[in-house]
């Protein structure tokens, strides 16, 4: 997930320097939300490997 979240973020940067703004926006906003879902998923993940029986 990260992984996808560096991709568009250079998508948007490459299509920022090319003047491709609404590319860049839109690779830019699905970035973020992956970075989140990451983020997410990574939190609650810890926090499901801490339980012990």
């Amino acid at each position: 997930m990260l992984h996808y979240a560096a991709v568009f973020f250079v998508i948007a940067i490459i299509a920022a320097v090319l003047g491709f703004t609404g590319i860049a926006g839109a690779a830019s906003n699905i970035a973020w939300i992956l970075f989140v879902v990451f983020v997410v998923l990574a939190i609650i993940s810890l926090f499901r490997g801490r339980r012990v029986a």
